[in-house]
């Protein structure tokens, strides 16, 4: 009886997706991985909701077609949640257009999951320079459920003083050859930098980390290299990479992936025209996969051990950044990557961008200087997660 009321939103919905229908005695039944929608199918329920108030899943998505006085109740229901602190949504109107806003829902849903528990080593500390891109660990896990590890650098130290040219000698050959140019750096530089690699990644595994974020400069004083090659290479292995201890940035590159699929360019912006709304970020490493050739070159600032410099595909490109100490504000933006420059006073990988809406954001309210770039347009999905996920959204 209750099922044939309400056929025309529920047989849409099977044409998208497996339903299974549970009863509100039942809930505490549902594992915390089941993607959960609340059915009000008729009117006069909404004390069973705050009955079983802590076993709604959260937030709480609610699916009334106004069949039964179903709408009304939902209505009700989420006035409720609201004053309880609780972020709710209303999936009501046409069938279909519930069925793909319950896709960009489930997409949100997914994502969160991935995120919560991935833990992400912090080598070293943060490089001096990044006053603004702190975070703070117990906010961070309770907000997101991703836990940071503090690392010593003494531990790369010794790892890395174990491991032999020998060892990794194979490796560097076959990353060589794949090159396009080597512009500097010898074939002890490589030797080096992969032996770093080598250390980094044993660290990863030995702490089950996803995510690592390294405290690049102060390593070079012990190993007279960079991390570039290591972080290049770790990303492209699936464990997300960053620079200079930036735990904003790794977070980033963590939401990025999960919504996504996609790695991103942790880089720098280096030049900013709003006459003409473009942009050039740069960095010296970035995941050898997100190129389409790269050149071994030496790191920018001190000269020494091995960068990359990524040639990467132009097209449309979405620029993101997570900020604040509880990981709770966020930049979007969107353009098309136009060149690969080539400027000598930058770090090694370039790219010049088009944004699709003035740059002013990064000279009038930026969240740090490291941004995240990835190719494709992915501002929709970014932004509904986020504004999920109660983030403010930073404007110019």
């Amino acid at each position: 009886m209750v099922r044939s009321a309400h056929e025309p939103v529920l047989s849409e919905l099977e044409n998208y997706y497996t339903l299974n229908f549970i009863d509100y005695k039942e809930i505490d039944k549902l594992n915390p991985s089941d993607f959960s929608i609340v059915f009000i199918a008729t009117g006069g329920v909404e004390r069973y909701v705050m009955q079983h108030f802590e076993s709604l899943p959260r937030p709480v998505i609610i699916l009334a077609d106004g069949m039964q006085n179903s709408l009304a109740a939902a209505m009700e229901v989420s006035a409720w949640l609201r004053t309880r602190g609780t972020k709710s949504e209303i999936l009501h109107g046409e069938p279909v257009n519930i069925a793909k806003r319950i896709q960009v829902l489930y997409n949100n849903f997914q994502a969160q999951r991935k995120l919560r528990g991935m833990r992400i080593g912090v080598i070293g500390t943060p490089s001096a320079w990044l006053i603004a891109s702190n975070v703070d660990y117990l906010l961070a896990k309770r907000r997101w459920g991703v836990e940071y590890i503090d690392i010593p650098l003494d531990r790369v130290h010794d790892l890395y003083d174990q491991i032999t040219d020998d060892q990794v000698g194979e490796a560097c050959a076959e990353f060589a050859s794949k090159a396009l140019a080597i512009r500097e750096g010898s074939p002890e530089d490589i030797l080096k930098a992969m032996r770093l690699y080598r250390a980094i990644k044993q660290i990863c595994e030995e702490e089950n980390l996803q995510a690592t974020t390294v405290s690049c400069f102060k390593l070079i004083d012990h190993t007279e290299t960079t991390g570039c090659l290591a972080l290049a290479l770790l990303n492209d292995e699936g464990i997300y990479a960053g620079c200079e201890g930036d735990l904003q940035s790794i977070f980033t590159m963590l939401v990025v992936h999960s919504l996504t699929g996609k790695h991103g360019f942790m880089a720098n912006p280096s030049m900013i025209n709003t006459r003409t709304n473009e942009i050039i970020l740069a960095h010296c490493t970035i995941g050898i996969k997100q190129t389409e050739e790269y050149i071994i070159r030496s790191h920018f600032e001190t000269g020494i051990g091995i960068a990359i410099q990524g040639i990467l595909p132009t097209g449309e490109v979405t620029i993101v950044k997570c900020g604040g100490e509880s990981l709770d504000e966020y930049y979007l933006g969107s353009g098309t990557l136009t060149e690969n420059p080539n400027y000598i006073n930058m770090c090694r990988t370039q790219a010049r961008i088009k944004m699709n809406t003035s740059p002013e954001y990064f000279l009038k309210n930026p969240l740090g200087n490291h941004h995240i770039v990835i190719q494709g347009n992915y501002v929709d999905l970014l932004n509904e997660f986020f504004i999920a996920n109660s983030c403010k959204k930073v404007e110019n």
